[in-house]
């Protein structure tokens, strides 16, 4: 069943690197990733794939006595060690011992990722209808939508997630207001025109009167609203604060701030002890945590780039690399010009045959549900307690 997902099984039984079917013994369709680079035939690509596809699903060198009962001995041991061998000395396939089987090179799984994976795989009906229970559960506003995804991603698929709230470079500040929240505190509260509220408390040693705060609102909301980030200038801010008095210039201070911040998408994670499942990663958890802590640095890398909807970063590509690494994301669309990204972390030898179209699916309810298009809400959903993690699914 594993290899007629793959497409590695013909209608008429025969394995697609038996040359039976053909009945011709060197018909082979050659095929070319670019101009320049290397010629994989139609043989080495479907060795590749399946070694990509077993030592996901075992976490072990693969051998020829593998490949051959796995492809129902189409084809003899012998011919596939002559296919490994090939492929090895292309630099796709790497032997960790001198009698162990092939595991998967960066270079083989870069090659497997552009040009091997496929994309015609539909979510299941039962995992399909368990994600959108997750989503009929979770809270509609967008921050909180955002990390209820990344933990649901993550509880189901049995990696870290990471989900980036919309942006754009036009958002901006569409209304403030000014409360005060102590003797000597006031918190600026602001909606952004994708729907956040953003707070930040400035320290104001006075106090703040109730007429002070109504004005301070009124003058943020006739200066800063509908401004772009960019167009803030220090004279803006500096004619602005000549308007009021010196004590209350923390509270406009603290406007300017959540307006710069306001473009900048926050990362939600699930899953991070996800990470300490995989062998691969050993010893390189903690440098990985640094790396997705960093929120502006974790939003730059689970962005896909701006001609693609979907990226796979691995491990090697990354300044200082992680070797075993492999990062998958996705780009959810809100409208309006906002977009967001979700992400799974994990090893390179995840089986992305099966968490692609979960990935996908995710992305398909998250843009739905930033945009308010789904038609639950959290009044009509399953309790939470329905929730469903990666061992139940098996």
């Amino acid at each position: 069943r594993l290899l007629e997902r793959m497409g590695m099984v013909g209608k008429n039984g025969y394995n697609g690197l038996s040359t039976q079917e053909q009945g011709v013994l060197n018909k082979q369709k050659q095929y070319k990733k670019e101009a320049g680079a290397m010629t994989m035939d139609a043989r080495k690509q479907r060795v590749l794939q399946a070694i990509v596809a077993l030592y996901g699903l075992e976490g072990e060198p693969v051998g020829s006595s593998v490949l051959a009962n796995y492809f129902d001995m189409a084809v003899s041991s012998a011919t596939l060690r002559n296919e490994m061998a090939a492929l090895t000395k292309l630099g796709l396939l790497e032997q960790p011992h001198t009698s162990a089987g092939r595991v998967p090179s960066a270079k083989g799984y870069r090659y497997y990722l552009d040009n091997l994976l496929t994309d015609d795989q539909p979510l299941d009906r039962v995992t399909r209808a368990r994600v959108d229970a997750v989503f009929a559960s979770l809270d509609h506003e967008p921050e909180k939508l955002a990390q209820g995804a990344a933990k649901a991603l993550a509880a189901i698929s049995g990696c870290t997630a990471a989900v980036s709230t919309p942006c754009a470079e036009d958002l901006c500040i569409a209304h403030y207001e000014v409360v005060q929240v102590g003797r000597s505190a006031a918190a600026v509260l602001a909606v952004t025109t994708a729907g956040y509220v953003r707070t930040r408390v400035a320290r104001v040693r006075t106090g703040l009167s109730r007429e002070n705060a109504a004005a301070l609102a009124a003058l943020l909301n006739r200066n800063l609203t509908f401004v772009a980030p960019v167009d803030l200038s220090t004279r803006m801010l500096s004619e602005l604060c000549s308007q009021i008095a010196p004590e209350l210039v923390p509270v406009v201070s603290a406007a300017a701030a959540i307006l710069q911040d306001s473009v900048k998408p926050h990362v939600f994670l699930g899953g991070e002890q996800y990470l300490l499942d995989w062998p691969q990663l050993d010893g390189r958890v903690g440098d990985i945590l640094t790396l997705l802590n960093d929120e502006e640095q974790a939003a730059s890398l689970i962005a896909p780039p701006d001609n693609r909807s979907e990226s796979v970063l691995l491990g090697e590509d990354l300044e200082p690399q992680i070797p075993g690494l492999c990062i998958v994301s996705d780009r959810y669309l809100v409208g309006g010009g906002l977009w967001g990204s979700i992400a799974l972390i994990g090893p390179t030898r995840m089986p992305f045959q099966k968490l692609m179209p979960l990935l996908h699916y995710f992305a398909d309810q998250l843009g739905e549900g930033m945009s308010g298009k789904r038609k639950d809400t959290p009044q009509m959903a399953a309790p939470r307690r329905t929730v469903i993690y990666k061992e139940d699914l098996e």
